[in-house]
């Protein structure tokens, strides 16, 4: 690669893919004012059940097609539906999020997902993180479309990526840092030691091109999180060791969300939702996953105190799984799935879309839950409605699509 093609290529990546593992390397190319609304995407790789999630209890064919691992009705014990609406029910597990539920900031929207049939997960994962269905040419995301339609508030961390490296959602030219949170937070990188750090100041530091500029932002990026990440770690510790595992995501994100108001998006995911055995009912593998992932987004929603009025929070995963259960207590990739939105402009208590039955003949292919929903029409209604956005910049967040909404149209309001 000669010098030019060199640096035309930084101008669009954050430092992070020039050194892998790194966290809090950002750059900025947008321009405009600040803006206090805030949005927090949360996927879940591998396909979740949202039939056993957000479950239609009172339809019999949910029972007929899940004879192990349906979730028995409400009022059945302590394992079973947490009733939403008489219809509609959440499971046992995520019982922290029914006083979002009742409070009208939670609302669900059934039947959503990608129109793409694949039942790949790479592709499936790819085309709901570029916003473009079926096209794999798209080399950014939609969340990073996104910020480049924000208003620039000259921050670093204006876009934030919970995990080791960029993902596809968030690849392209707007500015974006990594954060790790839990025990890899603290862990240092090559470039804090004070020897190293030198050496790439004097090659860098003193630049007058893109290089040294996205250098300079890079390392203001990665200084401003590192002190934030350390002072929060100190205050939580209190000299007990770090867990092995995380179950405080969502109080760590809310401390840096409220300490550093200029993050507009955030974006985490997590995985360990294939459940092709043994997936469980109100209890066991499903549930497991479940419980840490409603009670840290729990405790997202009361750190964030004040700021969850501005705050939209959306959890969505690459596909549903089968109506049936299979032969070994699990279930297979399915279509259409559901998705949750909370936040202080949510218009929830509600669970949205188009849902017939789980009967054979209102099935996708006799076998999967249709989408009678499309991601983007909930999506580009969070946009316009929360993040401020013109309908005219949907056509460069999600490329090709006319949003027709339908009852999700007002999901949320400014």
């Amino acid at each position: 690669m000669d010098r030019r093609t060199f640096l035309k290529s930084a101008a669009t990546y954050s430092l992070s893919m020039l050194l892998p593992g790194a966290q809090a390397w950002a750059f900025s190319n947008a321009t405009g004012s600040n803006n206090n609304k805030k949005l927090v995407v949360v996927f879940l790789r591998g396909a979740a059940d949202g039939l056993n999630i957000l479950v239609p209890y009172a339809d019999p064919a949910y029972y007929q097609a899940r004879s192990s691992i349906a979730i028995p009705q409400p009022g059945a014990g302590d394992n079973s539906v947490l009733n939403l609406d008489g219809s509609w029910g959440l499971h046992p597990a995520l019982s922290a999020m029914m006083p979002m539920w009742q409070s009208k900031s939670l609302a669900f929207v059934a039947a959503s997902g990608s129109p793409d049939p694949t039942r790949s997960h790479f592709d499936a994962q790819d085309y709901m993180e570029s916003g473009v269905p079926g096209a794999k040419v798209i080399s950014t995301g939609w969340m990073n479309r996104l910020v480049s339609m924000l208003p620039d508030n000259h921050s670093p961390l204006r876009a934030i990526n919970v995990g080791p490296t960029i993902p596809r959602i968030l690849a392209g030219p707007a500015s974006v840092a990594n954060m790790q949170i839990g025990p890899a937070a603290g862990r240092k990188m090559a470039v804090d030691r004070p020897a190293i750090a030198q050496a790439f100041q004097e090659l860098y530091a003193d630049r007058k091109d893109v290089l040294g500029e996205k250098f300079r932002e890079g390392m203001e990026a990665r200084q401003k999180l590192s002190k934030e990440l350390e002072d929060e770690m100190e205050q939580a510790n209190r000299g007990a060791p770090a867990p092995k595992q995380n179950p405080d995501f969502g109080k760590q994100l809310a401390k840096l969300l409220t300490k550093d108001p200029t993050v507009q998006v955030a974006f985490v995911a997590f995985g360990g939702w294939d459940t092709h055995v043994n997936q469980g009912a109100g209890k066991g593998q499903l549930a497991n996953h479940l419980q840490p992932l409603g009670n840290g987004l729990a405790d997202l929603v009361q750190g964030l105190g004040p700021m969850y009025d501005d705050t939209t929070i959306v959890v969505m995963s690459e596909f549903g799984r089968t109506a049936h259960e299979n032969g070994n207590g699990g279930t297979d990739h399915g279509h259409g799935n559901m998705m949750w939105l909370m936040g202080g402009g949510v218009r929830g208590g509600k669970v949205y879309g188009k849902y017939d039955s789980l009967a054979s003949s209102d099935l996708y292919e006799g076998r999967d839950l249709p989408v009678s929903t499309d991601f983007r029409n909930v999506l580009a209604s969070v946009l316009v409605g929360h993040m401020g956005l013109e309908s005219s910049q949907m056509e460069k967040v999600f490329p090709h699509f006319n949003a027709t909404n339908g009852d999700v149209a007002n999901i949320v309001h400014a």
